[in-house]
C-alpha cells in the first residue's frame, strides 16, 4: 500500500505538471504561422493571408455511408487567376524548380480515437503539379505549383461493426498562394467533417449529399482494391547519422515496430548528449549508496525508467493534441519554461549536495526529490528527460518528425518508444548493481563527488536561466547575448577549484592529489577556454536568417547553407564547433558564392519556425545545404565534415541545372 500511495502521489504530480505546459502551450503557440480563422480586425472582407487568393472547401464524397462502405475526403483549392500555392514537400516534377523559402500544402485529417473511421493518409491523392513561371527572388523559374481548381483526395473506410450515428474527422491544410511576384501570409484552414453511419436501406432511400461527379472524376478508384486488400500504403522515412543513411517503410504493424527500435535506439543516445551528461553521475553515485541492497537498488531505477517514460508519453500527447506544437523541444522556446527549469535544476543541485539543510513544511517533502525515495528517483527521471529535449539525438528526429503525422496512438506508441530507449540503460544498471558498486558510498570522497557534480549542476542550471533571459531579450533575427556563459564557467571553474582544495584536505596520497589536482586543473582550463570561444564570433561569417536575406542569396545564385540552431540547443553547439569550425568547412563557408545562413530559434522566431516548418522537420539540431535553383542537396541532424564538403561541391557541380 505504502508502495502504491508514493506512486500515486508521483502520478499525481507528473500529470498536473504536463497539464500545466499542455495550457502553456496552447495558449500561446510558438507557431511559424499567424493567428488565423477570423478577418483582420480592419472589418473588411480580407483575411490578410492566403486565403484571398484561394477559396478552400473541404468535404466528404458523401455524407452518409454504411458500416463497411468507403468514401473520399476531397480538398478542393480554387485558385484565383494569376495565383497559385506551393506543392507539397518533395513534390517537384523534373524539369521544375523549387522555390526554397516556400511553405508547402500541407494535409492532415484525423480521426477520434477508437472511431470506426480509418483515414489512408498514405494513400492521398495530391492534386496534379503545374509550373508557373514566377520571380520570387531567384530569378524568373518554373516553379512547381497548385494552380485552377486543384483537387486532392484522401481515402476512408468504415468498420464493418460501426455503430449508427454521426461521426467527425478533423481535417487541417496548410499552405501558401504566391503571384508572379509576391506571396501572401501563409494560412491555416480547419474543418470539422461529419460522417452519419446508417443502415443499407436507410442508405438506399436516402443517400445523402454527393460530391459532383466533375470533382470525383480525378480520384484513382484502383486505390480500393489495394486497401480492401490489406497493401499498405508505403511510408518511407528516411534516416542519416555520421555518414550512415537507411530507411524504414513504417507500413503496417512490422514498419511500425521497425521504427520503434530506431526511435528507442534515438532515445538511448540521448544519455550521451551534453544535455543529459551532467546528471548521469550523480544517478550512477545514487545507485551505488544502494549497491548492496540489490531489492532497493532495483526498485530505485525502475522508478527512475518510468519517470523518463511518463515525461516522454506525456510529451507525446501534448504534440499530438495541442494545435501549434509541433517539436519536441519546442518547449524551450518560451523563455519562461527555461528559466524555471534552470530554478528547478538549481534547487535539487543544491538539496543534493548538501550544500544547506532547511527544515520546510511537511508537504514539500511530498515532491522533494531526494534519489533514495521512490518518488525522488521518478522525478529524478522526469526531470532527466526534461533536460534531454533541447537535445535531438540522431536518428530520433526523423522517427519523432514522421510520427507526428500520423494518429494520435502512433505519436504515443513512437514517443513511448523514445522513453523506454532514453530509460533503459538506468534500469539496467539498477538491475546489475555490480556495474557501479566501485563508486564510494559514503566518507568524505562521496560528499566531494556529491559537491563537485553539485556545482556542475549549478552551472547547467545558470545556463537555463541565462538562455531563458536571452530568449526574452533577443529580437530575431538578431543574434542573442551570450554574457550568461561566463556565469556558466564561474560554477564550473568553482567545482575544480572545489576538487583541487578537498582532494588535498581529505587524502594525503600522493598519486591521489595529482590525479584529482590535474583533474581539477583541467576543468579550470577548459572552463576558461570554452567560454571564450563560444562567446566569440567565430571564424564564419553567418548571415541571420530572415525570408528576404534567403532570396537575396538565392536571387544572388549562391549556395545556401542553413543551419538550424538555438542557444539552448547543446547539440547545435557540439555539432557547429565539431564540424562547422573546421578549418575546411569554414574556409568553404567563407567563399563569395556561398551565404552561409543561421536560424537562430532563441526566442520566438516566427520566420525561423515557419522556415523549419517548411522543411517537414521536427527539432533542431538542423543543416541544410540547398542547391543556386533552390533544391535540396543535402538534409541532417547529424552530419560529418566529409558530408558538408561534399554536399557543397554536390551543389557547386550542379549549378542551376534542374534535375
Amino acid at each position: 500500500m505504502r508502495l502504491a500511495r508514493t506512486f500515486t502521489k508521483a502520478a499525481l504530480l507528473a500529470a498536473v505538471s504536463c497539464l500545466l505546459l499542455a495550457a502553456a502551450a496552447a495558449s500561446q503557440p510558438p507557431s511559424g504561422f499567424p493567428s488565423f480563422g477570423q478577418p483582420p480586425a480592419g472589418g473588411g472582407d480580407e483575411f490578410g493571408d492566403s486565403r484571398d487568393a484561394v477559396n478552400l472547401t473541404i468535404a466528404p464524397s458523401a455524407t452518409k455511408a454504411a458500416p463497411g462502405g468507403d468514401l473520399v475526403i476531397v480538398i478542393v483549392m480554387d485558385h484565383q487567376p494569376g495565383w497559385h500555392s506551393w506543392t507539397n514537400a518533395g513534390n517537384t516534377p523534373k524539369g521544375m524548380a523549387e522555390f526554397s523559402g516556400a511553405i508547402n500544402t500541407t494535409i492532415n485529417v484525423k480521426a477520434p480515437d477508437g472511431s470506426p473511421l480509418t483515414v489512408h493518409s498514405g494513400y492521398l491523392q495530391w492534386p496534379e503539379v503545374h509550373a508557373s513561371k514566377s520571380d520570387q527572388g531567384e530569378g524568373v523559374k518554373d516553379y512547381a505549383t497548385f494552380t485552377g481548381r486543384a483537387i486532392a483526395y484522401i481515402p476512408v473506410t468504415i468498420k464493418p461493426d460501426a455503430a449508427l450515428g454521426k461521426i467527425s474527422l478533423d481535417v487541417t491544410v496548410d499552405f501558401q498562394t504566391c503571384d508572379d511576384k509576391t506571396c501572401k501570409n501563409p494560412a491555416t484552414v480547419s474543418e470539422e467533417v461529419v460522417i452519419e453511419i446508417v443502415g443499407v436501406a436507410s442508405l438506399a432511400s436516402s443517400p445523402g449529399t454527393k460530391a459532383s461527379e466533375s470533382d470525383m472524376a480525378g480520384f484513382d478508384a484502383t486505390v480500393w482494391s489495394k486497401i480492401h486488400t490489406g497493401v499498405a500504403a508505403p511510408e518511407i522515412v528516411k534516416f542519416g547519422a555520421f555518414g550512415l543513411d537507411f530507411e524504414v517503410n513504417a507500413a503496417g504493424p512490422i514498419g511500425l515496430l521497425l521504427l520503434c527500435l530506431v526511435a528507442a535506439f534515438g532515445g538511448a543516445l540521448l544519455n550521451a548528449t551534453p544535455c543529459v551528461l551532467p546528471v548521469i553521475p550523480i544517478k550512477i553515485m545514487s545507485l551505488s549508496q544502494h549497491s548492496g541492497h540489490r531489492g532497493r537498488t532495483l526498485m530505485l531505477g525502475f522508478a527512475m525508467f518510468l519517470g523518463v517514460i511518463a515525461f516522454w508519453v506525456a510529451l507525446g500527447g501534448v504534440l499530438a493534441g495541442v494545435s501549434g506544437f509541433k517539436a519536441t523541444n519546442q518547449l524551450f522556446q518560451y523563455p519562461a519554461f527555461t528559466i524555471t527549469v534552470g530554478i528547478i535544476i538549481a534547487i535539487m543541485a543544491v538539496g543534493m549536495a548538501g550544500f544547506f539543510t532547511v527544515r520546510l513544511p511537511q508537504a514539500v517533502y511530498m515532491i522533494n526529490p531526494r534519489q533514495d525515495s521512490l518518488h525522488g528517483s521518478f522525478l529524478f527521471g522526469v526531470m532527466t528527460a526534461v533536460l534531454s529535449t533541447p537535445c535531438t539525438a540522431p536518428f530520433m528526429g526523423a522517427a519523432a518528425a514522421w510520427a507526428l503525422k500520423q494518429t494520435s496512438v502512433v505519436v504515443l506508441t513512437v514517443f513511448l518508444a523514445i522513453g523506454l530507449g532514453m530509460g533503459l540503460p538506468y534500469f539496467i544498471l539498477s538491475a546489475f548493481p555490480k556495474l557501479v558498486d566501485r563508486m564510494p558510498r559514503t566518507g568524505p570522497a562521496s560528499e566531494v563527488i556529491k559537491q563537485v557534480m553539485g556545482l556542475f549542476m549549478l552551472a547547467a542550471a545558470a545556463y537555463f536561466v541565462g538562455v531563458g533571459l536571452s530568449g526574452a531579450l533577443v529580437a530575431p533575427p538578431d543574434p542573442p547575448s551570450r554574457m550568461y556563459l561566463w556565469v556558466v564557467a564561474a560554477f564550473v571553474v568553482a567545482a575544480g577549484l572545489w576538487l583541487i582544495w578537498r582532494t588535498f584536505g581529505i587524502t594525503p596520497s600522493t598519486v591521489r592529489r595529482s590525479v584529482f589536482g590535474a583533474l581539477g586543473a583541467a576543468v579550470v582550463v577548459l572552463a576558461f577556454g570554452g567560454v571564450a570561444r563560444l562567446s566569440d564570433k567565430g571564424p564564419i561569417d553567418w548571415t541571420y536568417y530572415t525570408p528576404q536575406r534567403l532570396a537575396d542569396a538565392r536571387s544572388a545564385g549562391k549556395v545556401v547553407v542553413l543551419e538550424f540552431t538555438a542557444e539552448w540547443c547543446l547539440n547545435c553547439k557540439a555539432l557547429e564547433e565539431a564540424v562547422l569550425r573546421n578549418q575546411r568547412v569554414a574556409s568553404l563557408l567563407n567563399d563569395k558564392d556561398i551565404e552561409p545562413i543561421k536560424v537562430d530559434l532563441t526566442g520566438n522566431n516566427v520566420d525561423g519556425n515557419a522556415m523549419l516548418s517548411s522543411l517537414q522537420w521536427a527539432g533542431i539540431p538542423l543543416l541544410v545545404i540547398l542547391a543556386p535553383d533552390g533544391r535540396e542537396i543535402f538534409k541532417s541532424d547529424a552530419y560529418t565534415i566529409d558530408q558538408v564538403v561534399s554536399a557543397i561541391a554536390e551543389a557547386r557541380g550542379d549549378g542551376i541545372d534542374t534535375p
